[in-house]
């Protein structure tokens, strides 16, 4: 792998961390890099400020998700991945305790390039009409405030994955 994407991922990880432990309200670019023990201006190398970094963690989510999902054995199994992962965030979890503003941001369903690129991964995993697609979607974004565990995640998972 490239030094460059090391240390993005790097970042990104580091970030991740810093945001699991104060929320991204309170995260600062001296804790990310002490975290991803890099230098502040390599996070400048990267990203023209906090903003462009932050949208960068929520497309690499996203796109680690997706892989994990359509990788996954069947829909129920992607459903349930989907799940855990999402109500065990330590990360969303803390934004949830402490950046109102952000999370409501993130849960809001708009026609920013990142609601498409979830939309269609959606889709794409699942096989699934408009209809479903949102019905997983809403689904989904309800565990970022009310996390499920792991016996509900799998009990709905199953429920959910017979409707599709």
């Amino acid at each position: 792998m490239a030094t460059h994407q090391r240390s993005r991922e790097a970042i990104l990880g580091g970030a991740k961390i810093v945001i699991a432990e104060v929320g991204s309200y309170e995260s600062n670019l001296v804790n990310i890099a002490a975290r991803a023990e890099i230098s502040r201006a390599t996070i400048y190398n990267h990203f023209a400020d906090r903003e462009e970094m932050m949208v960068a963690i929520v497309e690499s989510e996203i796109n680690r998700l997706s892989e994990m999902a359509m990788n996954a054995e069947s829909k129920e199994a992607a459903l349930f991945t989907l799940s855990r992962e999402i109500s065990t965030d330590t990360a969303l979890a803390k934004m949830v305790e402490t950046d109102h503003d952000d999370i409501v941001k993130l849960i809001t369903i708009s026609d920013h390039p990142l609601w498409i690129s979830v939309h269609r991964n959606l889709a794409d995993t699942f096989g699934a009409n408009e209809n479903n697609v949102g019905l997983i979607l809403r689904w989904l974004l309800a565990q970022f405030t009310s996390p499920l565990t792991e016996s509900q995640s799998r009990e709905q998972s199953a429920k959910l994955a017979t409707l599709l």
